[in-house]
């Protein structure tokens, strides 16, 4: 039976024009040995599995073939490359930095530097992983790579180019190697398929290339591995059951879902992918690169970027045609903010579930009525706000909150202040008893808190609340209507919300007291300390013309009260506590007699 050979190291390339991706180095190096302009030293850099090492050997016997082609590749037929196919080169030397780090492994290796080559012109050393030489090593090496003999090349080859010492790269021509396109890799992908008589679909070795993610090793690797499992027909289906990864029509159902703002079926379709032992993570990640590729398909500039292969680009410009350009953007944002917060989640699929049902809700009208849907934008009032002619208006005959509005406020400022505060104001479901008196509270409340800010602001200047007579007129006739305890701290946190700056102080610490109704409609509320009672004392006539305005009852009464401070215990040792023990129980001290005790 033949020995079995991965196809990473069967299909290694040997000469220059079969490196794949990477023709701008090869050229110049081909140029280098055509020429016989050489560098005593050069550094190949780049990711894993783009052929940093292959190229590193092949312009190793390059350099030593005593007869070159006019192109300037090996011949593979003079004695030096024979040695070298043969693995018996004398003057090619391989050493792995990560297992040979010290300092004596590189004096060891300067010493050889000395001798000769016996055939061929250069003796080349090839560093793998060179970023791991220890800073000592790196010195003990620097003096050589400056000034090494005529015939030595040394060739060092790293993933981490930024681990080198600063005079390292100084004394080395450095070249960088590319990743893989996924297309370039599909078409090697082919050609060793090809070879191996093995059959495949063309989707199945784009998911193989961008599962190797610019590795053209790895993608062998995974070849191999996915040619194991199909018995040598390779087809998308059984390339994603095998390495695992969801199936790309998943993306594609819910960005088709979330267009036609179907939430439930999305809820299902996230539900049956976590089932199948998908991480919810992983399915927000493959989701926004699904999105992100889906717009650049809409612009024909942008269509390059897109690394699919032909039949999936065809299918992303396709569900293009379909979304709004907005909706993308919009998606592309909740999903990276999901993204962010998943880490630090507690409920990390509650958070997946809430980005999918935003994202599934971007289309639907404003006006619309969804479970979870969100209430108009900010910016769609404004704008409504803005459309509208601005009729004068006279001025109320009663305020909000007992005081009538300044005689020199502007209609237009008169009329924009409601817009504008009930947004910021927050919405409290009442209680379902009380729906209707609360529906007639909101009915007036925009009006109210214009008012109530106008009334503040007279009482900072002034110092007292004042009253009109139309004011006090419209109190006496109010109803009196009921109100509940509910009513009214949800009354006492708006008005805490709408007092000025100037009571920033005092509206805090009035946030978390709690006002109640002593005996109907009397309300009081309990100061922590003598200072906030003598603080609110000084506003207490006008926070009891509020609560009277905004609950619709005139006769309410506001009263603060101190709260009582309770005499201070005072904390008794353990001898007084004795002496009270004894006092209360005479047995405890005859047992102490009788047992001749101390305490301690």
């Amino acid at each position: 039976m033949e020995e079995y050979i991965v196809s990473a190291r069967k299909y290694r390339p040997t000469t220059f024009d079969s490196v794949v991706g990477q023709l701008a180095l090869t050229t110049t190096l081909k140029n280098a040995v055509r020429s016989g302009k050489l560098a005593h030293a050069y550094l190949f850099c780049g990711p894993r599995g783009v052929g940093k090492t292959t190229c590193a050997r092949i312009f190793a016997k390059a350099i030593n073939c005593l007869t070159p082609t006019d192109d300037g590749e090996a011949c593979g037929h003079c004695e030096s490359c024979q040695a070298f196919n043969e693995q018996r080169s004398f003057n090619i030397f391989e050493l792995d930095a990560a297992s040979n780090n010290s300092v004596e492994h590189i004096k060891t290796l300067m010493e050889q530097t000395r001798i000769p080559p016996q055939v061929g012109k250069y003796k080349v050393f090839i560093i793998d992983e060179v970023h791991m030489l220890s800073t000592a090593a790196f010195n003990a090496f620097l003096k050589t790579l400056e000034e090494p003999p005529a015939h030595v090349i040394f060739i060092l080859a790293t993933t981490e180019k930024h681990k080198i010492l600063p005079t390292i790269l100084s004394r080395c021509q450095i070249y960088d190697f590319e990743r893989m396109t996924v297309q370039g890799t599909i078409d090697h992908l082919k050609y060793v398929a090809q070879k191996e008589g093995i059959q495949y679909e063309d989707e199945a070795l784009a998911v193989i290339a961008e599962k190797a993610d610019g590795g053209m090793r790895d993608a062998l690797s995974i070849f191999d591995q996915a040619a194991s499992f199909c018995q040598g027909n390779i087809t998308y289906q059984k390339v994603i059951e095998d390495l695992n990864v969801l199936d790309a029509d998943n993306y594609f159902r819910i960005i088709d879902l979330s267009v036609e703002n179907k939430v439930s079926d999305v809820m299902v379709l996230l539900n049956s992918v976590i089932n199948s032992g998908f991480d919810a993570g992983q399915l927000i990640g493959g989701l926004a690169k699904h999105v992100r590729n889906v717009l650049m398909a809409k612009d024909p500039q942008t269509l390059p970027l897109l690394e699919v292969s032909q039949q999936q680009a065809e299918r992303y410009q396709e569900q293009a045609r379909k979304c709004e350009t907005r909706f993308l953007y919009q998606a592309l944002r909740l999903m990276n903010q999901c993204d962010i917060n998943y880490r630090q989640s507690a409920n990390k699929r509650l958070l997946v579930e809430l980005t999918l049902i935003e994202i599934a809700q971007i289309t639907q009208p404003d006006d619309g009525a969804s479970a979870g849907r969100s209430p108009k934008r900010l910016k769609t009032l404004f704008k409504q706000l803005i459309q509208q002619p601005r009729q004068p208006k006279p001025a109320p005959q009663v305020a909000a909150a007992g005081v009538a509005e300044s005689p020199t406020s502007a209609p237009a400022q008169a009329e924009a202040i409601p817009v504008i505060k009930s947004i910021q104001q927050p919405q409290s479901p009442a209680p379902s008893a009380e729906r209707a008196s609360a529906a007639a509270i909101a009915t007036s409340r925009p009006q109210l808190k214009a008012a109530i800010g106008t009334s503040w602001n007279t009482l900072l200047q002034n110092g007292k609340p004042q009253q009109t007579a139309a004011e006090e007129e419209k109190l006496k006739t109010e109803e009196h209507e009921k109100f509940t305890d509910e009513q009214l701290q949800f009354q006492w946190l708006s008005m805490c919300n709408r007092m000025p700056p100037q009571l920033l102080g005092i509206a805090t610490r009035m946030k978390s007291m709690v006002p109640v109704i002593t005996e109907f409609p009397a309300v009081e509320v309990v100061a922590d300390n003598q200072l906030a009672g003598e603080e609110l004392e000084k506003i207490r006539r006008r926070i009891q013309l509020t609560l009277q305005k905004t609950l619709h009852n005139t006769g309410i009464t506001f009263a603060v009260r101190v709260a009582e401070r309770k005499e201070p215990v005072k904390v008794l040792s353990r001898r007084e506590q004795y002496e009270e023990l004894e006092k209360q129980n005479p047995s405890v001290a005859k047992l102490r007699e009788v047992f001749d005790l101390e305490l301690a």
